[in-house]
């Protein structure tokens, strides 16, 4: 088996064997969420000297089983309490899971599993050695987040094998807010002090998970790149947009700052496939909503893949926002390493922003509330319709659909709402004649 040496300046994405080449410590935690990993490094930072060793990494660059192994037999055996913070269940990681719990339990090392959201799985806690109680309040702090819980998560879990620093009990964050540069918990009222007067609202939605790691350079970059295009950014950050309190928060937010435009880069979709697109909290605020996307690959992985994003990302991030009506835009940030920290042994990885892309996704936000606000008479409305060339009975084509009268249902639609159509036909069959009279795919036959 050719075995890769991990090394500071790559991201590994799991497929290929690699030793991560960290050595032993006290305390080892993996996590499959680099924003997460990140706020734990600053945590420990914050510790200072004669704190008990900590090791990090993310389980997905774990995805062999030969990476596993090494792991294993290398970090684990010398550590003191092993933490995995696990998204998705047993079936994401199985192999792992089995491995670091059979190893614990031979060499007593103390062990537990979190889940990686904020629902219990049962299945989960019975596979750790901590007591209940010990597993709960480590997966709080990791639930809540932010500076201070992690710092304690850290000091119970030195106190767990021996330690004697202080620790307090986990403390509730919100888990939605308003966002700004520099300031510490704004209102509207603190973010219009920063606004053009009369300027149109764009607002920008993005997890709360970001603010917990101070990974925010995309946010902050396309709060600059709207600014300088006359807009007033709405930066709003949520635990997910199925969340009641984010998506009342949204809302309210919503209410007292009517946006022009959402700049949404939270992934996956609110209402379902045969749910109601009403239920996003979006939906009162009546305006486009374009996907931005904060991609979890690397930009060498994008810039070398011929299908470009990764399949998660197209998941998360293009297929499933369509659900919700959202429009996509386009990849601002790809994941990259900002430094290596030695304390912890582990990469920290943060988005690395691209300029190009932010300005086009700025200027796109920018042409759609120039749209919205040209009377719908004077738009220029294009539809375009699918042509699979080499016979004239492909055009328009769509596979169990009836293009032809949905697109004739659209036109009376745009009628009534107030564009200027001219003489349109009058049905499907209409439709195809007027095409048809054009030039077709039977040109030259």
């Amino acid at each position: 088996m050719h075995l890769l040496a991990a090394a500071p300046g790559t991201i590994a994405d799991g497929s290929a064997a690699v030793d991560l080449g960290q050595s032993q410590g006290d305390i080892v935690m993996l996590s499959a969420a680099d924003s997460e990993l990140a706020a734990f490094a600053a945590a420990r930072a914050a510790l200072g000297d004669g704190f008990p060793s900590l090791r990090l990494a993310n389980l997905r660059r774990l995805g062999h089983n030969l990476s596993v192994d090494l792991y294993v037999e290398r970090t684990l055996a010398g550590a003191k309490l092993v933490l995995v913070r696990l998204l998705g269940g047993l079936g994401y990681w199985p192999y792992g899971i089995e491995r670091i719990a059979a190893a614990c339990r031979a060499e007593g090392i103390k062990f537990a599993i979190l889940p990686g959201d904020d629902q219990p799985d049962p299945t989960l806690a019975e596979i750790g050695t901590l007591p209940a109680a010990a597993t709960h309040r480590l997966w709080q702090y990791c639930v809540h987040g932010g500076a201070d819980n992690l710092r304690n998560a850290l000091c119970y879990a030195a106190s767990l094998i021996g330690g004697a620093a202080a620790w307090a009990e986990p403390a509730p964050l919100l888990r939605a807010g308003l966002y700004w540069p520099g300031r510490d918990r704004p209102g509207v009222a603190d973010l219009r002090r920063e606004w053009r007067a009369g300027a149109a609202v764009a607002a920008v939605v993005f997890y709360r998970a970001l603010l917990q790691a101070g990974d925010l350079q995309p946010i902050d970059a396309l709060i600059a790149a709207l600014r300088a295009r006359g807009l007033n950014p709405l930066p709003v950050y949520v635990a997910s947009l199925k969340d009641p309190f984010s998506a009342g928060l949204v809302a309210a937010a919503f209410a007292e700052a009517a946006p022009a435009v959402v700049l949404n880069t939270v992934g996956f979709a609110v209402a379902g496939f045969a749910g109601d697109r009403h239920a996003s909290p979006f939906a009162a605020a009546d305006c486009p909503v374009l996907q931005v996307v904060l991609s979890g690959g690397t930009l060498a992985a994008w810039q070398e893949s011929r299908r470009g994003l990764s399949a998660s990302d197209l998941a998360m991030n293009v297929a499933l926002p369509e659900v919700d009506g959202r429009v996509l835009s386009r990849a601002i940030s790809f994941k990259a390493e900002a430094r290596f920290d030695a304390a912890t042994e582990c990469p920290i990885v943060t988005h690395a922003v691209l300029a190009d892309r932010v300005d086009f996704v700025a200027d796109l936000a920018s042409h759609w509330v120039r749209l919205r606000r040209t009377p719908a008479a004077s738009r220029r409305i294009a539809l375009i319709l699918a042509n699979y060339p080499n016979r004239d009975g492909r055009i328009g084509n769509g596979v169990g659909l009836d293009t032809p009268a949905g697109t004739v249902v659209l036109l009376q639609a745009l009628r009534d709402a107030g564009y200027a159509l001219g003489k349109s036909p009058a049905d499907g069959a209409a439709l195809m004649a007027q095409l048809l009279a054009g030039p077709t795919n039977a040109l030259g036959a």
